[in-house]
């Protein structure tokens, strides 16, 4: 057995799939420059890797250590992501109205975050609805935020696709370009 054929196999797949992973990220958020770039030295490491494993088939521990480093780029390649945190976060914030509650949006907004401010009805009673607009990496303190002011607020997010007029559209022009 070949220690260092197998560490390379697994340094090669794990960068693969790491920048792999990585790469989809950026293009599902529109980075449409990087992206491609990314997917050039991702492709050119999976060859190279590939090629390794398929020489070598008469090893089958070769596909295990191949397969491994394939699982493990996943795992750092999504928390690489979570870290970068990319992209806008989009959250609704469903709050028992009440007139403590009107405070929140301005607080929020205090904070820098965009928020639109609705009222509708639920199941018990008129509820205030707050719409806000996050950059990804200020999501985790937002929910702390809210939980704060309104530990029984239902909140629910997404990842916006298109973002166009309000006082975010030049940040996230920007980053566009």
């Amino acid at each position: 057995m070949d220690i260092k054929m197998l560490v390379t196999i697994f340094v090669v797949n794990f960068s693969y799939i790491t920048l792999n992973t990585i790469r989809f990220m950026l293009t599902m958020k529109g980075y449409r420059l990087i992206a491609p770039l990314v997917s050039m030295a991702e492709i050119t490491i999976y060859v190279l890797g590939l090629s390794m494993v398929l020489n070598r088939l008469d090893n089958p521990i070769n596909l295990v250590v191949y397969a491994l480093g394939y699982a493990v780029g996943i795992s750092v390649g999504i928390k690489i992501e979570d870290y970068l945190a990319l992209g806008y976060i989009m959250v609704t914030a469903i709050l028992p109205s009440s007139t403590e509650q009107l405070n929140l949006a301005e607080i929020l907004r205090d904070h820098g975050y965009g928020v639109t401010q609705s009222f509708g009805a639920g199941r018990e009673g008129e509820r205030m609805i707050l719409e806000i607009l996050s950059p990804r990496k200020n999501e985790r303190s937002l929910y702390k935020l809210i939980n704060e002011k309104e530990p029984r607020a239902f909140i629910i997010s997404y990842e916006p696709k298109f973002i166009s007029g309000g006082f975010w559209t030049k940040k996230v022009r920007k980053r566009n370009n």
